[in-house]
């Protein structure tokens, strides 16, 4: 690199930290999550604005495959961090519930996402038209379970069945779109189908030997303590130890981009794997040294990459309409979905309402899918651009809907705790019938 080029490239980070940040902090203020102001300063960063002048000035064509370096790694540790904290014993004790609810909002998302885009294909498919059908299926059907986390945690329903039952959901819902997802990447042959084959191989390897492998390096004899009843733990992550990680995930996420898939399956895969019995303080640990480099340097960057190929300045009547029907389609189908699952299930039909606002919340994990297809060429920018917009707006009505439900139920946390009807205490009248009858 030239020492211009340096210059370039420390000046744009520079504005991509800044701007991100005080977008993320108004966004806050505004009762939004951070990411809604954090992808909103990737877009205006963009070519939408002032004919892309901004673009080309702050991130000129010699620095951008530095950015796009970064939020390739970026992307990596934040689906190894998803992996990771992607609990499925959350569904202990509803999981008849959470995993009717997660199919309903996963299947009529996809269902009418496959209709729309057969609509949408002629304009918009770059490649073939069954990738595109499943694609766009599952970019309906995406829910994110890290910024959904973050909401329950803002608005008191972090704590209440309402709330756990969303997670579960949520965790089941981003396992089903990324098996799609890779679907998809068979489908649309991202270099060299014949290579998918090894692909349950490479699962059995990662079950079988990488992760018994990573348990030993977190619980190896003479190197850890004895923590009371709970067992050999140990209360710190040493440098040996992340390295093995870091070194682990690269090479996973290598492993599934030569098998033709896309890097970040191999990231989520590892988190996935990755022991999670270890003692609290090394899981915080292990995810806080990751997180805030991932959040405060990489996902910035990640989101400017990703703003730079969305183009709204020639958006006409008819992207509009596309938009329309984007929008009807996600929230129809992710609201129909998971309500009509939660009433099969006798949810009341206000947390059912819940659930469904909640389940609807988009965010960075359908702004990874999307870049995905991007990358894989399934779709073209245009419809990129459309579909971020959308992620944009599903994730922040997710906040006034939450308010606007606790403002006329009498305040949230109420609202976020039902009892299933078998277990609803009788009324006294009913008590002293049965007491009588006893």
């Amino acid at each position: 690199m030239t020492p211009e080029q340096v210059q370039s490239f420390f000046a744009a980070l520079a504005a991509v930290l800044v701007l991100g940040r005080l977008l993320g902090a108004a966004a806050r203020r505004l009762g939004q999550p951070p990411v809604v102001g954090e992808l909103l300063a990737g877009v205006l960063l963009g070519p939408t604005l002032f004919g892309g002048a901004a673009a080309r000035f702050l991130f000129p064509a010699d620095i951008r495959p530095l950015l796009a370096a970064l939020a390739d790694l970026g992307l990596v540790l934040f689906m190894f961090l998803v992996g990771y904290e992607l609990d499925l014993t959350r569904l202990r004790g509803t999981e008849r519930l959470a995993v009717s609810v997660s199919l309903c909002s996963v299947l009529v998302p996809l269902l009418l996402g496959g209709l729309l885009a057969l609509h949408l294909a002629d304009r918009h498919a770059t490649g073939g038209r069954a990738a595109f059908v499943l694609f766009l299926g599952a970019a309906m059907a995406v829910t994110a379970f890290p910024v959904l986390a973050r909401i329950l945690a803002d608005s008191g329903l972090g704590r209440t069945r309402i709330g756990g039952i969303a997670l579960a959901c949520a965790a089941l819902d981003d396992v089903l779109a990324w098996s799609l997802l890779a679907v998809v990447a068979t489908v649309a042959g991202g270099g060299g189908q014949w290579r998918m084959l090894l692909a349950p191989g490479y699962l059995a390897l990662m079950l079988c030997v990488v992760r018994p492998g990573l348990r030993w390096l977190f619980h190896r004899p003479g190197t850890a303590r004895r923590a009371g009843w709970q067992g050999w733990t140990r209360d710190h992550v040493t440098a040996d130890q992340l390295v093995v990680v870091l070194a682990g995930l690269l090479l996973s996420s290598l492993a599934t981009a030569w098998l033709g898939a896309h890097f970040a399956f191999g990231a989520f895969l590892f988190g996935a794997v990755l022991p999670r019995d270890t003692s609290r303080q090394l899981r915080l640990q292990l995810t806080d040294r990751l997180e805030y480099l991932t959040r405060l340097l990489l996902l910035p960057a990640f989101f400017v990459v990703a703003g730079l190929q969305v183009d709204l300045s020639r958006t006409g009547v008819r992207g509009l309409g596309e938009l329309g029907l984007i929008l009807l389609t996600a929230v129809t189908g992710k609201f129909a979905g998971a309500y009509a699952g939660a009433r099969l299930n006798r949810v009341p039909p206000v947390q059912s309402g819940l659930l469904a606002a909640l389940l609807n919340t988009r965010g960075l994990t359908e702004l990874v899918i999307l870049t995905v297809g991007l990358q894989l060429g399934v779709l073209d920018r245009e419809l990129y651009g459309l579909l971020v917009v959308m992620a944009l707006l599903t994730t922040a009505m997710t906040g006034p809907l939450l308010q606007l439900l606790g403002r006329h139920r009498g305040g949230l946390a109420a609202l976020g705790d039902f009892a299933h009807p078998a277990e609803r205490p009788r009324s006294a009248r009913a008590s002293r019938t049965a007491s009588r009858k006893g």
